[in-house]
């Protein structure tokens, strides 16, 4: 029997106003379930963010809430721990860094009871993190090209998340299916058929005159009906 699937809306505060985080989560009057920050070096991708800091005051006046934390940053042998004790609830890295050691470095932020998410840029294939996919929470596919907010969402990353979604079926696998990029009001029912559970919106969000309207609006949108999501 299908049951109706609960979507996760995952909020990104890269597309926050930077002088005003607090008010502009709290003027999402709690209609989201994560908190995505999307960590950038300047290295890895060329944009700066925020830092462990963030996580960490985050963590302090939102004691309960789940930090999910994309690293899109070089050196994660120094920086994994710095986020881990920041209280990351998850965090995610990409296949791209240094790829040899992708598989000792999930299973350290399993060892530390952090969920752990692989991520993959629009250039990656799904192939090419396959053997990892048995140790991971969440697999996140990035829609645009990392590093800046407000793009347009590229269409061929439905196909990865048809694939991923597939995958878990045939293997049996329990990760959740993430998406990062454009994701709007316009194709968030798009990218729920296609399989996607999370969703991380920042500018379409807090840009809108009413980001909690729009949240609801997110929701409603990709409301489908399909197998039960595993909490």
């Amino acid at each position: 029997m299908a049951i109706d699937k609960k979507f996760i809306l995952a909020p990104s505060i890269l597309g926050a106003n930077p002088l005003s985080v607090g008010s502009a989560i709290d003027s999402l009057e709690g209609n989201w379930d994560w908190l995505h920050l999307d960590i950038m070096d300047g290295h890895f991708v060329r944009n700066l963010s925020f830092g462990a800091a963030m996580v960490g005051a985050l963590r302090e006046k939102y004691r309960f809430a789940f930090l999910d934390v994309h690293l899109m940053i070089d050196e994660l042998d120094y920086f994994l721990p710095v986020f881990a004790n920041a209280g990351a609830s998850q965090i995610s890295i990409h296949a791209e860094v240094e790829p040899q050691f992708l598989h000792s470095r999930l299973s350290w932020i399993t060892a530390k009871g952090i969920k752990a998410g692989v991520a993959i840029a629009p250039a990656t294939t799904v192939e090419s993190l396959r053997y990892v996919l048995p140790l991971v929470d969440v697999a996140l596919v990035m829609s645009v090209t990392p590093g800046f907010g407000g793009q347009r969402l590229i269409e061929s990353s439905f196909e990865k998340t048809r694939l991923l979604s597939r995958l878990r079926s045939e293997e049996g696998h329990r990760y959740l299916i993430q998406m990062d990029g454009g994701i709007k009001l316009e194709n968030a029912r798009t990218a729920a058929e296609a399989g996607c559970e999370v969703f991380v919106m920042g500018s379409a969000v807090f840009d809108s005159p009413k980001p909690a309207d729009y949240l609801i609006g997110i929701r409603n949108a990709s409301k489908t009906t399909t197998t039960i999501y595993r909490k």
